[in-house]
């Protein structure tokens, strides 16, 4: 391409045998993801919350311009006071803001507006969007901006689950808190919060089923 630098694509090819017998396999892993709120409070390193978080960033982003922060927090004070803002506008959520209908659906989760397992899971990721950036005192737009930030989560739920760990797409409403919190500058909003660890001893999840292939897929052939 005319005015782009440009090296060789070098990727890895299967046979098609190979190829069906690892996205048979990719499936039935992917299959046994859940999102889970009753966590452990056991320690996951923090080299392996680094490369999760590095794998999550190497999603395609609009123009490349990787519109995305990671924030990783351990720090005992943080979670609190993220969890103390986190209750604050889930109970308002829960009390008012949030229709019957919205509430109906909800039930079988066993939710409510008490979230511990802000403070008790051992790592939350906040993930910011950047709508745009700052360079040299002028505003440059970003593109694409949810679909790239969405698309970067999607991995990192997917390397959290490839670690072995459990994860919560997690997402008070509105969270802006998670901006004073943790003093993120002006050009970024906060996206979700997901705590990251082991499950809990014992630990449940509802009784749901992903949709099967007929209601998700359709063919054109």
């Amino acid at each position: 391409m005319e005015g782009e630098a440009m090296i060789p694509y070098e990727g890895k090819e299967f046979s098609a045998e190979e190829m069906k017998q690892r996205s048979q396999t990719f499936l039935a892993f992917m299959q046994q993801r859940r999102s889970l709120r009753e966590f452990s409070d056991r320690p996951v390193s923090k080299d392996v919350i680094r490369d999760i978080i590095m794998a999550a960033s190497t999603a395609p982003s609009g123009a490349h311009k990787q519109p995305w922060t990671f924030c990783a927090i351990s720090n005992v004070e943080l979670k609190g006071e993220i969890r103390e803002a986190a209750e604050k506008e889930e109970y308002l959520n829960y009390h008012g803001r949030m229709s019957d209908t919205w509430l109906e659906d909800l039930k079988p989760m066993g939710t409510d507006w008490n979230k511990a397992f802000l403070e008790i899971a051992p790592w939350l990721i906040a993930v910011f969007k950047r709508p745009f950036e700052m360079v040299d005192g002028t505003k440059r737009k970003n593109y694409y901006v949810n679909e790239s930030v969405g698309l970067a989560c999607g991995i990192l739920l997917t390397a959290i689950h490839n670690a072995g760990l459990v994860a919560l797409t997690h997402t008070p409403s509105p969270m802006n808190f998670l901006e004073k919190i943790l003093q993120r500058p002006s050009n970024e909003r906060a996206f979700l919060l997901i705590p990251v660890g082991y499950p809990a001893e014992h630990a449940q999840v509802p009784n749901l089923q992903r949709k099967a292939e007929g209601e998700v897929l359709v063919f054109h052939t």
